[in-house]
């Protein structure tokens, strides 16, 4: 049933000639009908004109004698009082005039008297429009008078006229049909473009791979103002996204690869120090303790970068976090005063906002105070493994977030716009300890998901990392 009715859809060309045809077809038809009836109302206004005349003739004739003229298509017919009815057909002349049939003059007989045209149908002789009326006549006194005229010259008209009507209404539809077939395939052929634009796209691979999708609808066919300018528009905006879309999918393809390698890395360097320690234990029984040692630091180490690891999946699949509201301005400071125990070469500061000079130093942001806390501890620890001695780190607490700037040598300009990928690691110029290269990942995840912002700035001597928080309704 569905392949039938899906047969039965014409294309839209063939739609459109047929809507313009049909109009083209009712429009034709209803001039023709009123041109008909209005031609046919004039000629019969005409003939009983005519007819009228006639009747006021024989009403005003010479009487008994019936010698005056009625023409060739007219009808009279007399009933007199006492005496035989009679009629005849054209003339009176003897040798012209036709009499009327018994069964002609009782149809006759039954026209109204009322001076007024009416319709009599004589049976193979035709219509005919009479006048009935009374009339005194000498010879034959009171009668009944009926006159009239055929009207087949009216009818022959009307009839001439609807067989034209017809012929010039089939020529002008075929006319349209061809002329309208024409111009709507001109008219659509830009569209047929935009579908062949289109099927090419469709038949490229898109499945795999790095893909670039550089088909586009001509700019001639773009514009806007026209319904196939918008569409050409909108599949051009189409494949734009589609482009931008495919880009983003063969990075992220290449981040997933990427992220893979690097955690095989990062994991088979403490699980090939086990494995050494432990066959240094198997060989050596005097070295067991320091084998020990080494194979529970890293398996710390290997446990944390899986944790992390972890983590960065969780929040990848968009688990829902905490939505508490945060003491943004203690966490910072005891934070801080952490790292002036942890590490007292390098100088800590913690700026409060202007509010703090009025009593008021609390910032209260919606959060998973957790979370907020790894992300000011990655931070800080970042400072600590990545800048020199006596770097001034200052935290600057602010109405919507916090920013920690140091006064270090800087990230390199390359690395500014990769710093919160995934096991990114900057230069020996900043890297004084190892790690995994998952901290400014790590940042970057948990305030995406806390619905906020993070930013580097980056130049030696001026480093700013600022994080932007949303505000608790209570803040």
């Amino acid at each position: 049933m569905s392949i039938r009715l899906k047969r039965l859809v014409a294309p839209l060309s063939s739609r459109l000639v047929i809507t313009a045809v049909s109009l083209v077809l009712v429009v034709s038809l209803l001039i023709a009908t009123f041109a008909t009836i209005a031609l046919r109302e004039t000629l019969m206004d005409r003939l009983d004109r005519d007819v009228h005349d006639m009747a006021r003739g024989v009403a005003g004739g010479p009487g008994s004698r019936g010698d005056f003229n009625i023409g060739p298509d007219s009808v009279f017919a007399a009933f007199p009082e006492n005496g035989e009815p009679q009629g005849n057909l054209g003339d009176f002349d003897p040798n012209q005039m036709e009499s009327l049939s018994a069964a002609d003059l009782e149809l006759m007989a039954d026209v109204r008297v009322d001076a007024r045209p009416h319709d009599v149908e004589l049976p193979d002789r035709g219509t005919y429009r009479v006048i009935a009326q009374s009339v005194f006549n000498p010879a034959l006194g009171q009668m009944v008078v009926v006159t009239g005229r055929s009207t087949e010259e009216v009818d022959n008209t009307i009839e001439s006229l609807i067989f034209w009507e017809a012929l010039l209404t089939l020529l002008g539809v075929l006319a349209a049909a061809g002329v309208g077939y024409v111009v709507v395939r001109r008219q659509l052929s830009p569209l047929r473009e935009v579908a062949a634009t289109a099927h090419t796209v469709a038949a490229l691979p898109l499945s795999s791979g790095e893909v670039s999708v550089t088909e586009r609808v001509p700019e001639r066919l773009t514009d806007e103002d026209t319904e196939v300018g918008q569409v050409g528009a909108a599949l051009n905006s189409l494949l734009d996204h589609v482009e931008t879309s495919l880009a983003e999918r063969h990075r992220s393809e290449q981040q997933v690869r990427q992220f893979v390698a690097d955690a095989s890395h990062e994991l088979r360097t403490p699980l090939t120090t086990i494995r050494g320690y432990t066959e240094l234990a198997q060989q050596r029984p005097e070295a067991v303790p320091t084998a020990l040692g080494k194979v529970e630091e890293e398996s710390l180490r290997m446990t944390a970068l899986v944790e992390d690891l972890l983590l960065l999946a969780r929040l990848d699949q968009g688990r829902p976090l905490a939505r508490d509201s945060v003491d943004l301005t203690r966490l910072l400071l005891e934070a801080v005063d952490d790292a002036r125990v942890v590490d007292p070469s390098h100088t800590w500061r913690l700026e409060l906002p202007d509010a703090a000079d009025s009593g008021d130093a609390e910032v209260i942001v919606t959060g998973d105070e957790q979370r907020l806390h790894q992300v000011i501890s990655n931070l800080l620890t970042n400072e600590r493994r990545h800048t020199p001695a006596g770097t001034t780190v200052t935290v600057r607490v602010r109405p919507d977030g916090f920013e920690v700037h140091d006064d270090g040598p800087g990230f390199p300009p390359a690395l500014v716009p990769h710093a919160f990928e995934r096991f990114t690691r900057a230069d020996e110029a900043r890297q004084r300890d190892g790690g995994a290269g998952l901290g400014l990942a790590l940042v970057h995840a948990i305030v995406t998901a806390h619905g906020g912002t993070v930013s580097l700035a980056s130049v030696p001597g001026d480093t700013t990392i600022a994080v932007r928080l949303p505000r608790s309704s209570q803040g």
